[in-house]
């Protein structure tokens, strides 16, 4: 295999929450066993050397005022760059610390969504922060960018908050689709929680979910997993994060689509409002 296959990729931007995208993506590298990708993105700015000015000022003082901004452009330009090659190098040896030794930095130009779509088809599983550099502490602002991330590429995602910890166990959130039986084959090949505790948890108390969800159960006790089924009542997002509090549930793993007949909104509101109010890492799996 191609040392750029398969990598797990981590995007940083010295947010807050960088540390816990490198202790993450650092605890699935090496549980996976696989190579890790640090990625920074520097954002392009508009160039004020671009811009028509013409008849507002001035020529003379147009002139000088442009050319001043021009610099300060270019100044502002290779701060970033410096920055930004201080920031991977930090955040290497971070996950070096960890104990994980093959690591690769990337510095981009761009989006962040855009260099991670371009980069999906060497990754295993990306990592990102859900709140950025300009939005510290607050999820909404970025939250459409995590979204257009989700619905771009076909990579699962692991979204961390401002502190991560290696979860002792996971919680899948089982609906019983077709895209809830595709997650639970990609939690069993996957690899990555093997051996942790499951909590196998669907919303609703019908006959037909007790039947779905124990056939689940059975799929996951064959493979060796340590099973605790639970059905919950309530809405979707609410009675899934109060199970997750209640038994100190490390990770939440949900796929990012449902087939109902809101499927159209299901992104924008279970999922998104799971990453939302979650205070625990989430992996959506695509």
């Amino acid at each position: 295999m191609d040392a750029n296959q398969e990598q797990v990729i981590a995007s940083i931007d010295g947010s807050v929450g960088s540390l816990a995208v490198c202790e993450a993506a650092a605890w699935v590298a090496s549980r996976l066993e696989r190579s890790l990708l640090l990625l920074h993105t520097i954002e392009r700015r508009p160039q004020h050397g671009a811009d028509d000015w013409s008849g507002t000022i001035g020529l003379g003082a147009q002139s000088e005022l442009l050319e001043r901004m021009a610099q300060l452009d270019q100044e502002r330009g290779k701060l970033a760059l410096q920055y930004g090659k201080t920031l991977l190098g930090e955040a290497e040896s971070r996950v070096k610390a960890q104990g994980i030794e093959d690591v690769q930095s990337l510095l981009r130009h761009g989006d962040f969504v855009e260099a991670l779509v371009e980069l999906e088809h060497q990754a295993r599983l990306m990592v990102v922060g859900k709140v950025g550099t300009d939005h510290a502490g607050e999820f909404t602002a970025l939250g459409s960018h995590i979204e257009s991330l989700i619905r771009q590429v076909h990579t699962s995602i692991l979204i961390t908050g401002a502190q991560f910890s290696p979860p002792k166990s996971f919680m899948l959130a089982y609906d019983g689709r077709d895209t809830a039986e595709r997650s639970l084959e990609r939690i069993i090949k996957g690899g990555l929680l093997r051996g942790l505790p499951c909590h196998l948890v669907m919303v609703g108390q019908d006959d037909g979910h007790k039947d779905k969800l124990e056939a689940a159960n059975q799929r996951l006790l064959q493979e060796g997993y340590e099973v605790i089924p639970h059905l919950v009542e309530g809405s979707v997002t609410e009675a899934l994060l109060d199970y997750q509090q209640a038994q100190d549930v490390g990770l939440m793993i949900m796929g990012a689509f449902s087939h109902s007949k809101v499927r159209h909104l299901f992104l924008g509101s279970n999922t998104i409002r799971m990453i939302q109010s979650s205070q625990k890492p989430l992996i959506v799996l695509r």
